[in-house]
């Protein structure tokens, strides 16, 4: 059935829900195969898709909040740098695999109030489930009807983040994890250029994810863990700390369990680094 919701924050996680949803209904009116390449240098690029999502949400948040806050990942940050309130916007997430006609995509928005993200909404175009959160529970819409997301690391499915840069590249790879005789004795590697992975754990169609970086405030990565935590995951960075207060990098596990095996096997690469 169709969740009710309570709170002061109701209205920005429908906000949030309807913005991620234009973004997804503005990429799914564009054909990948003729999509306009914007060249952003060191071989990235955007698409009219990743331009018409952006302007499509941009539109709907600030028609409603003008004087919020923004950090879009084409526009950039617009407003106050000190604002109490901030919308983090990735328009199309997995912009590789839109570019080659791979459905392996998101888009992603999230409300940042005061350090602590209070409303996000992750959209997957061509599934046309919504997952989204207002901080404290989790769920995903198709239809009309909103589920509660419910982790399992039963698949044994770890979805692994390959992409640059590697911020502890001197101390762990994350192509040397999917080598690790422990973990192929415990778990399949997945590899999906998008934070969709980050939403399938909250869900329970992944058992983690792994990625290097600095992720504070990233337009890429805010809905998904706002997602994962709401739904019970255990998230924390590469060495077990809280989020965004050590090395960096991300680890969130359905259960506590997988987090422990996995942080085990990442734990080796950095002993192995140590003199």
């Amino acid at each position: 059935m169709t969740i009710k919701h309570t709170g002061d924050h109701r209205p920005d996680v429908e906000l949030a829900r309807r913005a991620a949803e234009a973004g997804a209904e503005a990429v799914r009116a564009h054909a990948w195969a003729t999509a306009e390449r914007h060249d952003k240098g060191g071989g990235d690029f955007a698409t009219a898709a990743d331009l018409a999502a952006e302007a499509a949400i941009l539109d709907l948040l600030r028609a409603a909040h003008p004087g919020d806050a923004f950090t879009a990942e084409e526009s950039g940050r617009i407003g106050a740098v000190d604002a109490d309130r901030r919308w983090l916007i990735d328009p199309l997430c997995g912009t590789l695999n839109y570019a080659v006609g791979s459905h392996l995509v998101a888009v992603n928005v999230a409300l940042r109030e005061r350090g602590r993200t209070v409303a996000a909404a992750t959209a997957d175009p061509y599934t046309g489930e919504t997952f989204w959160t207002d901080g404290e529970r989790a769920f995903v819409r198709q239809g009309g009807q909103d589920r509660s997301l419910v982790p399992s690391a039963h698949s044994a499915l770890v979805d692994v983040n390959l992409d640059p840069p590697y911020p502890n590249a001197a101390a762990f790879r994350a192509a040397r994890l999917l080598a690790d005789p422990g973990f192929e004795a415990a778990f399949r590697p997945r590899v999906v250029s998008s934070t969709l992975a980050v939403a399938w754990v909250a869900a329970g169609r992944r058992a983690a994810y792994v990625t290097d970086g600095h992720l504070g405030d990233s337009v890429h990565f805010a809905a998904g863990l706002a997602l994962c935590e709401a739904a019970g995951c255990t998230v924390t960075d590469l060495r077990g700390k809280p989020l965004h207060s050590g090395e960096g990098g991300l680890l969130a596990a359905a259960d506590p369990d997988t987090h422990a095996r996995l942080l085990d096997l990442i734990d080796r690469q950095y002993r192995r680094a140590t003199p």
